[in-house]
């Protein structure tokens, strides 16, 4: 295959890069920052665009997070690269913070609260719907007969609650975002065209100078 690493990882290495990067998650956050700061449109759209991806950090639909905060960006009218790196805002490190906050919001919203005075249901939930998933699958093969209920219960206990109660984190973490981002990459912006002026001036006086020799030799 063309675009196949040549270096084979192990699984051990594969898992241990997803939770902690080469060059650790420091500087992975860097070169997100550097990326945002060089794209090219206003920071107020690029801020939109990482409000865009902070939130959808806060939704539910873990592995289409990409596809939410593309239309999220659209709807917004921000800029959609820096939506989708936005989105690195949720990793193995935050994940499980955002989770508790989304789920204790929306059970608390919806007028559930014991349901998550300890983490069992939630972990309960996930078995059992797992288990529903697997039952249902091979029902399809068998003589057995497919039954959704845990699955609703996982809907009703958790994936509900995730969805209303990460609204209201979502939008204070994503508005924190875009205060905070906006300054900052104006700022970035600035310096850079300042430094690409000084190029460009520079460029042109070496020239005029080699112009200069060269009208002189003449």
């Amino acid at each position: 295959m063309v675009f196949r690493r040549r270096d084979s990882r192990p699984v051990w290495r594969v898992v241990w890069e997803a939770l902690y990067p080469r060059g650790g998650w420091s500087r992975a956050i860097q070169y997100i920052k550097h990326r945002l700061n060089r794209l090219p449109d206003p920071p107020e759209r690029i801020a939109r665009g990482i409000f865009a991806g902070v939130f959808t950090t806060f939704t539910p639909f873990y592995g289409l997070h990409f596809v939410v905060a593309f239309f999220i960006a659209k709807l917004v009218r921000g800029n959609v690269l820096a939506a989708l790196m936005a989105t690195f805002f949720g990793n193995p490190l935050t994940y499980l913070p955002i989770a508790m906050v989304s789920l204790r919001t929306g059970h608390w919203i919806l007028g559930d609260g014991h349901f998550l005075q300890n983490n069992r249901g939630v972990m309960r939930s996930f078995a059992r719907a797992s288990d529903d998933l697997w039952d249902n699958f091979r029902a399809l093969f068998t003589e057995d007969i497919a039954n959704w209920g845990r699955l609703y219960e996982f809907y009703d206990q958790v994936f509900l609650p995730f969805l209303v109660g990460g609204i209201v984190p979502g939008v204070i973490a994503g508005l924190i975002a875009y205060i905070l981002s906006v300054p900052v990459i104006r700022s970035y912006q600035k310096r850079r065209i300042k430094k690409l002026r000084k190029r460009i001036r520079k460029r042109r006086q070496a020239a005029q100078d080699l112009a200069d020799v060269a009208s002189k030799s003449d």
